[in-house]
């Protein structure tokens, strides 16, 4: 089953417009942002709206499938940010110029590292909305 255009508007509305894991905002990508399953169909996801998240076309990509990566500090396998299940405050906090992403949890540190929520231009997009006021955006509620 496809997602509606009507899931489509929810899930971005829900989400406040933003990347649900990097939380880039919609109006200043360059690329579409995707409606995404957070557990995969592959892995039996459906779609309901409970399991559709929003996503930049960078996180999709570095997610694809994956529902678990190992944390970098104790190289356990542990879940990833599951936006519609867990609090964005409970696993990422901003350094202290808004600039990085820090992982406060091991689904945190892990959901960072798999999605490389730093890559360098990502950051670079950042520098430039702190600058223009628009950084950082407040998480979406759930």
């Amino acid at each position: 089953m496809a997602v509606t255009a009507e899931q489509r508007r929810a899930v971005a509305e829900r989400a406040g417009f933003c990347c649900e894991y990097c939380l880039s905002q919609l109006r200043f990508s360059v690329d579409s942002f995707s409606v995404e399953h957070i557990v995969p169909r592959s892995r039996c996801g459906d779609d309901d709206l409970g399991n559709l998240g929003l996503a930049c076309q960078r996180c999709n990509n570095h997610k694809f499938t994956a529902t678990e990566s190992p944390d970098p500090l104790t190289g356990e396998f542990v879940p990833l940010f599951h936006p519609r299940h867990q609090r964005w405050q409970d696993h990422f906090a901003w350094s202290s110029g808004y600039l990085l992403f820090r992982g406060v949890s091991p689904t945190g540190r892990a959901t960072v590292e798999r999605l490389k929520l730093n890559q360098p231009s990502l950051v670079n997009l950042r520098r430039v909305l702190l600058a223009a006021g628009e950084h950082p955006p407040a998480p979406a509620t759930q």
